[in-house]
C-alpha cells in the first residue's frame, strides 16, 4: 500500500518540468562541464509569469532543474564556485531556485527541484570528496527553499567531464554504493518528510515511466517485484501477471512539450507538439494509465516560455479540464452482488458516484468478483470512462468490464484483453460513443475484494489545432549538395538514413559553393535502432576539400532515450565543404545519421 506522501503525490496527477541553464545558451541538451558561468544572463526572466502559466494551465506544480549534469547551480550555494552568483544576471545576485520557490507559493501550486548526481565540472566527482558537495548541495535546496513535493536525482552518472580540468572519463560503478542513496532520503526524511524522491535507486518513492514519449505501459502496477530490477523490465514482467506486494512504487511518465529536447534550442519555434497528441498520446497514456505526468516546457535565453509552447500548453490545459468538467454518472443511484457485511451506508454502489475519492464500494472479503449497476439520472452520452481503486487498500484488480444498457440490453463497451487489466489509481479508456441511462461495471479477477472508489463517464471534446506552426528551419537548400557516402543524410527525408557499417566513416559535403556558416545540426536515425547513432562528434570544414578546419566538437547527449535533432552552433566561418565524423555511437562501432543541415550565419 502507498504511503500517505506518495498517495497524495500520485493525486496531483500532472505538473511541469522546468529545463533551463547554461545548455539554454550553449544548445546542448548534456553540458560538458567547463560553460562559461558568464552566457547566463536572461534578461525578461519572471518567474511569477511562468509559475502563473502552469496555473492556468490546469497543473498542480513544477519542477525546476536547479542543478543539471555541467554542474552549474543555480541558486546562491556554497558548495560550489561554479554556480549563478559568477554570473552577470542581477550582479550576481540573482537566485533562480529562490524566485521560482517564492512564485510558487504565491500562485498556491507545488514546488519541486531537480538536482543532478552526477557533475562534471566538479574536480572531485568519481572520488570519496564529491559526497560533501552533493549533500551539501541537496541540504541547501531543501532547507532554504520551502516545501518541495518532489526531488528529482536523474539516472545519468559517470562518464567523459570536465572534472576541473581533467577532461577525462570516471565511472562510478553502482550509483547507490557510490552517492549511499539510502543515507540521503534517510535526511531528506529528515529536512522534508512529504517530499517525494525520485530517482534514488531501491530507497526512492516512485519509478521511471519507461521512456521520455510521456506515456507508461498498460497495465500499469504501483507494486514493484524486484526493486533493483529496472523499469523496461518491470512493466514488461507486469503485463503478464500481477506483482508480489514487496514494496508500493508509482510511475511518473516524462516528455518536453516540443520535439526539441529538454532545454530551449534555437530551433524549437513551430516544433510544439499538437493538442491532440498531448492529449491521446501522452495524458490517456500516463494519467489514463494510472502514472503521473512531468511535461516539460523550456525557458528560452531571454527567461521566457516560448509562445507556441504557451499556446499548445493553455489550449491542452482547456481541452483536460472540459473532459473532465462533466462526469454523466456523478449522483446516479445501483444496486451491486455483494456489499461489505451489508452496510450500504458505508460500502454501497452509491460511493461510485458521490464524487467523494475517499469512500468506495467494496464486497466482502470472499468475493473478489463482483458487480455494480448504475442508473444515471438522465441518459448521457459519453465516450471515455474513468475507474478509480481506493489505492489506500492497494491495488487488487487484474481484469474488469464496463457494460451500456444499449435497446434493450447489455452491450459490453470496454472488457479485459488478453493480458489483463490494472485500475490502480486509475485508469482512463477510450470507448465507442455511447448514449445509455444505465451502466454495469464487472470485476471479473482481483487478487482480494475490490475496493472502487470511482465510476466516472467522461465525453473527450473536440480539440482545436492551434494555429498552423512555423516551418521548420531546415538551413541551407541541399538542391546542389553532393556526398559520395552520405546521400540519404542530405536527402531533406529523416524517414531515409545513413549506416557506415562496422566502420564509422565520416559523412564529406560538397555545398556547390561557398557558404558563411555557424550551425549545423544531425538528426539521429528514426527507425528505433541505436547502431551508428553518434554521441561523439567532431565537424570540419573547408573551402577546396583539401585543407580542414575543426570547428566544432563534443557530445549528442541522451540520444538514446530522446533521439532527436542536436542543433551545434560555433563561431562564424566560410566553407563549401563540412566533413562530420563519429568519434564514438550509442550502439555499435559504426555511424549512421538520418540528416545533417547546415545553417547560415546572421
Amino acid at each position: 500500500m502507498p504511503t500517505e506522501q506518495q498517495l497524495q503525490w500520485q493525486r496531483l496527477e500532472w505538473y511541469a518540468f522546468v529545463h533551463f541553464g547554461l545548455n539554454t545558451y550553449t544548445g546542448r541538451e548534456w553540458g560538458y562541464g567547463d560553460e562559461d558561468p558568464g552566457m547566463f544572463n536572461p534578461s525578461k526572466f519572471d518567474a511569477n509569469k511562468i509559475v502563473s502559466t502552469f496555473k492556468q494551465a490546469g497543473m498542480k506544480g513544477m519542477i525546476y532543474t536547479a542543478k543539471h549534469h555541467d554542474g552549474f547551480c543555480l541558486w546562491q550555494t556554497k558548495s560550489t564556485k561554479h554556480n549563478i552568483s559568477q554570473s552577470p544576471w542581477k550582479k550576481g545576485k540573482g537566485d533562480v531556485a529562490r524566485e521560482f520557490s517564492h512564485a510558487c507559493k504565491e500562485q498556491g501550486i507545488r514546488m519541486g527541484i531537480y538536482v543532478s548526481p552526477w557533475d562534471r565540472n566538479c574536480a572531485e566527482y568519481g572520488r570519496p570528496g564529491y559526497l560533501k558537495v552533493f549533500y551539501k548541495q541537496i541540504g541547501e535546496l531543501l532547507g532554504k527553499y520551502g516545501d518541495m513535493f518532489e526531488i528529482w536525482f536523474d539516472g545519468a552518472n559517470g562518464g567523459d567531464g570536465y572534472y576541473g580540468g581533467a577532461k577525462e572519463n570516471r565511472n562510478i560503478g553502482n550509483p547507490d554504493t557510490y552517492y549511499d542513496f539510502p543515507h540521503i532520503v534517510k535526511n531528506i526524511r529528515k529536512l522534508q518528510p512529504n517530499c517525494i524522491v525520485w530517482g534514488a535507486g531501491t530507497s526512492g518513492d516512485v519509478y521511471w515511466g519507461g521512456n521520455e514519449k510521456g506515456n507508461v505501459a498498460y497495465p500499469c502496477w504501483n507494486a514493484a517485484v524486484e526493486q533493483e530490477t529496472h523499469v523496461k523490465k518491470h512493466t514488461r514482467t507486469l503485463r503478464d501477471k500481477a506483482p508480489a506486494d514487496e514494496k508500493w512504487m508509482p510511475l511518473e511518465a516524462d516528455t518536453p512539450i516540443n520535439g526539441t529536447g529538454w532545454f530551449w534550442h534555437a530551433n524549437q519555434a513551430g516544433r510544439v507538439k499538437s493538442v491532440q497528441h498531448l492529449m491521446d498520446e501522452v495524458y490517456m497514456k500516463s494519467v489514463g494509465h494510472g502514472a503521473n505526468l512531468i511535461l516539460n516546457v523550456a525557458v528560452n535565453r531571454d527567461g521566457e516560455l516560448d509562445a507556441a509552447d504557451v499556446e499548445a500548453l493553455l489550449r491542452f490545459g482547456e481541452a483536460r479540464s472540459k473532459l473532465l468538467a462533466t462526469d454523466f454518472a456523478k449522483g446516479a443511484t445501483g444496486k451491486a452482488s455483494n456489499v461489505r457485511g451489508g452496510d450500504a451506508k458505508k460500502f454501497g454502489p452509491e460511493k461510485l458516484t458521490d464524487g467523494n475519492i475517499e469512500t468506495y464500494w467494496c464486497t466482502d472479503d470472499r468475493e473478489t468478483t463482483g458487480e455494480v449497476e448504475l442508473q444515471l439520472k438522465k441518459p448521457a452520452t459519453f465516450d471515455v470512462v474513468r475507474v478509480r481503486e481506493q489505492i489506500r487498500l492497494g491495488q487488487r484488480v487484474q481484469d474488469f468490464a464496463v457494460d451500456a444498457w444499449v435497446d434493450g440490453k447489455w452491450v459490453t463497451i470496454d472488457a479485459a484483453d488478453e493480458h489483463g487489466k490494472s485500475i490502480g489509481n486509475q485508469v482512463m479508456r477510450r470507448v465507442p460513443v455511447t448514449t445509455t441511462d444505465k451502466v454495469r461495471l464487472r470485476i471479473t479477477r482481483s487478487r482480494a475484494c475490490p475496493c472502487i472508489s470511482e465510476l466516472s463517464l467522461l465525453k473527450m471534446p473536440e480539440i482545436e489545432n492551434i494555429s498552423a506552426p512555423v516551418v521548420k528551419d531546415t538551413g541551407l537548400p541541399k538542391g546542389n549538395w553532393k556526398s559520395k557516402k552520405g546521400a540519404s543524410a542530405i536527402d531533406g527525408d529523416e524517414g531515409t538514413f545513413w549506416y557506415s557499417g562496422k566502420s564509422p566513416d565520416p559523412i564529406t559535403v560538397d555545398m556547390g559553393r561557398k557558404h558563411k556558416i555557424s550551425a549545423f545540426s544531425y538528426t539521429p536515425r528514426q527507425d528505433g535502432n541505436l547502431k551508428g547513432m553518434t554521441d561523439y562528434y567532431t565537424f570540419e570544414v573547408s573551402l577546396d576539400g583539401k585543407e580542414w578546419k575543426k570547428v566544432s566538437e563534443g557530445e549528442f547527449g541522451n540520444l538514446r532515450e530522446n533521439p532527436i535533432e542536436q542543433r551545434m552552433e560555433f563561431k562564424p566561418v566560410e566553407a563549401r565543404f563540412f566533413r562530420f565524423s563519429s568519434i564514438s555511437s550509442v550502439e555499435g562501432s559504426g555511424s549512421s545519421a538520418a540528416e545533417i543541415n547546415i545553417y547560415p550565419a546572421k
